[in-house]
């Protein structure tokens, strides 16, 4: 079985892998009992669940599952649930019970996915870092795909859920399996390590994220450390060249390391983009080479390096990853480019934020707008702990120094964009989306280059969505 990253229903490969592995582990009769569930209405399954289901299990469907279509979280909750209530041994005589997925049931999908993953001979790699898990991630998927069958993650499913699902996707055929990992605190990247059993593992960044509940960014680098401390005698190591917070971490004389960026083993020599796509020159493990990437952002092309070499470290020819670079599909709301109403362009980058991603897409901004109006919409960077207003100053300057000349900010702690965007010509402030829309319309004139960008809470999409099938008034 091969995958790519985009899949426009990250739900149907992730459930039907999960009653696959679940059939081959010898729970057959249970897939009887699903298909019989899902064939009768699903309308009355899912208003049961929605009304007993706890904010926290429609959260993590959320962020597993990518959307929020209530009946198609609900229906694979459901079917989750039941898989799981069959694996536990709590199955009802004769049929699996329907439950709302819980603690237990976290436990047992994680016990699935360890037994499909014992199973298999595909080599595992895990991406962790503070920015761009998912698009490192799916530059790997499209480099491995063009050359063994590869299961990459589906969008951002990385935590105790999504990355069981993944890896429930493995067949006997598979070769390479690729899977993302997320974490909220100390330990969380070792339990699923202890499921994936990776044999390779990139670190991508080290950055200030999830402050509020690690305090310091030197826990954060121990957290994503994690994942190197788990690989096992043999394994690899991709981090990014001269990241000091990880250099505790890299003293096993077991591991192979390889280090990416500026005076590591794969470094950037050149970067052009056109037209929605990058010609890039690299040096990688002593040679040259010069490949085409279907994405134009200069952060993408660090990705690029640390998926190269991955690649390499999985044994695949660098001499061929040009067959792969030209079929990279990047996951939903992460620098999508679209073409305005009134003919200007809309940077949808708003999946997510924190101040190093934040950087990077002011910086994409400054070089794709070339000579448009340069607007910017920023939302609020989540989780920073004590010193969030500082970070968000800091970014009003980038905004000032990547010569935005229109920055809305949407949400309580935005306001402090404006206080450090010194020079900015015209700076709006709404304390909700709805407000920030309304805002941006105010300012918007065809023709403007625009980038939406804010943490996952805000869900400044909405905006996107918006902007993009109205045109702005002359």
């Amino acid at each position: 079985m091969s995958s790519t990253a985009a899949s426009p229903a990250p739900t149907v490969a992730a459930l039907a892998g999960l009653v696959s592995a679940a059939a081959a582990l010898g729970v057959g009769e249970l897939v009887a009992g699903i298909d019989s569930r899902l064939a009768s209405p699903v309308e009355a399954v899912a208003r049961e669940v929605i009304d007993r289901a706890p904010r926290p299990v429609e959260r993590f469907a959320i962020e597993t599952f990518g959307t929020n279509d209530k009946l198609a979280l609900v229906v694979g909750t459901v079917v989750v649930a039941a898989v799981l209530g069959a694996v536990l041994g709590v199955a009802a005589r004769g049929r699996p019970r329907v439950a709302v997925l819980g603690l237990g049931g976290f436990a047992a999908l994680g016990a699935l996915a360890r037994a499909v993953r014992g199973r298999s001979r595909a080599r595992v790699v895990a991406v962790t870092g503070s920015t761009a898990k998912t698009s490192t991630k799916d530059i790997l998927g499209a480099l491995c795909s063009a050359h063994a069958a590869t299961v990459v993650a589906e969008g951002s499913q990385n935590n105790e859920i999504g990355l069981p699902l993944t890896l429930c996707r493995l067949e006997e055929e598979t070769e390479i399996a690729i899977v993302e990992m997320g974490m909220r605190g100390l330990g969380q990247i070792t339990e699923l390590c202890e499921i994936a059993r990776p044999d390779v593992g990139i670190v991508t960044s080290v950055g200030p994220v999830h402050l509020e509940l690690l305090g310091t960014v030197e826990r954060v680098a121990q957290a994503k450390a994690e994942l190197i401390q788990s690989l096992p005698p043999g394994g690899t190591a991709v981090v990014p060249a001269g990241e000091a917070y990880l250099d505790p971490y890299l003293g096993r004389d077991d591991l192979q390391v390889f280090r990416f960026g500026d005076g590591g083993d794969v470094s950037l020599s050149h970067f052009a983009a056109r037209d929605g796509s990058a010609r890039i020159r690299v040096e990688a493990f002593g040679r040259p080479l010069t490949l085409e990437f279907s994405f134009s952002s200069r952060y993408n092309a660090t990705n690029a390096l640390a998926a190269l070499a991955a690649y390499h470290a999985l044994g695949l020819p660098l001499g061929k990853a040009q067959k792969g670079a030209r079929r990279v599909t990047l996951s939903r709301l992460r620098g999508e480019e679209l073409r305005l109403p009134g003919g200007g362009i809309l940077l949808n980058d708003c999946y997510n934020a924190n101040p190093l991603s934040m950087a990077a897409a002011l910086e994409h901004l400054d070089d794709r707008a070339a000579g448009q109006r340069k607007v910017a919409v920023l939302g609020d960077m989540a989780e920073l702990g004590p010193g969030a207003p500082v970070y968000h100053r800091e970014i009003g300057a980038a905004a000032a120094r990547a010569g935005v000349e229109v920055l809305v900010a949407v949400g309580p702690l935005a306001r402090n964009y404006l206080d450090g965007a010194r020079g900015v010509p015209v700076k709006r402030w709404a304390p909700t989306v709805e407000q920030g829309l309304a805002a941006l319309r105010s300012v918007l004139r065809p023709g403007d280059f625009m980038l939406v960008k804010g943490s996952r809470a805000m869900g400044l999409e909405v905006i996107a969505e918006a902007v993009a099938v109205v045109p702005a008034r002359a």
